[in-house]
């Protein structure tokens, strides 16, 4: 009979870890790409009260029928808005989906926002729209910004459509244009911000 001895495996995750680049680094390589400008940064909005979507009958000229921000996600906003102040990231144009929740995650974090409804409105409302204004994102966001950072605050709905990924809300995904399309560079939750 043969005696099975563990296999040692702390040395080999101590090498894999040499090899694999740690989430701090990969975090300040995302700053470092923000810092030099020219990228896109896509927002969630930030935390709202419970629930999919809106009440019914909601207005998009009323903010009261709509699914709002939190407390929470008022201070998730700001966090946001500080990190880039506190990081020197530059930020030019700040577009936004109409809903209130977009609107008022952008002017908390950045302190502006221009509504545009072709590319950013919620999906999930308007899912007739979805190949079209996904269509309007994609070209939108493959061109290199001018000035500063290009950033877009809109819903998860429209994120996971244009990249895959299902963002949490308040969370960043940054994309680097490329000459038709563009690549995902990284992520940020909120929580993680300092």
């Amino acid at each position: 009979m043969s005696v099975r001895r563990p296999l040692a495996i702390g040395p080999l995750v101590g090498l894999l870890a040499l090899w694999l680049p740690s989430a701090a680094a990969a975090s300040d390589a995302v700053w470092n790409l923000l810092r030099g400008g020219g990228q896109v940064v896509l927002m969630r909005h930030a935390v709202t009260t419970p629930g999919v979507g809106d009440p019914a009958g909601f207005r998009l000229d009323d903010c009261a029928t709509q699914r709002n921000l939190t407390g929470a996600g008022r201070e998730e906003a700001r966090r946001v808005g500080a990190a880039f102040r506190a990081r020197d990231i530059p930020v030019g144009r700040v577009l936004s989906s109409r809903w209130c929740r977009c609107l008022e995650t952008a002017r908390l974090a950045f302190g502006r926002a221009e509504a545009w409804a072709d590319g950013l409105d919620s999906l999930f409302e308007e899912r007739a729209k979805d190949r079209e204004r996904t269509a309007t994102l994609r070209r939108f966001v493959s061109a290199r910004p001018t000035s500063g950072n290009l950033v877009l605050v809109t819903h998860g709905a429209n994120i996971r459509s244009l990249t895959g990924i299902q963002p949490a809300p308040g969370e960043l995904v940054v994309l680097t244009p490329g000459e038709s399309d563009f690549r995902v560079s990284g992520r940020f939750a909120p929580a993680a911000l300092e």
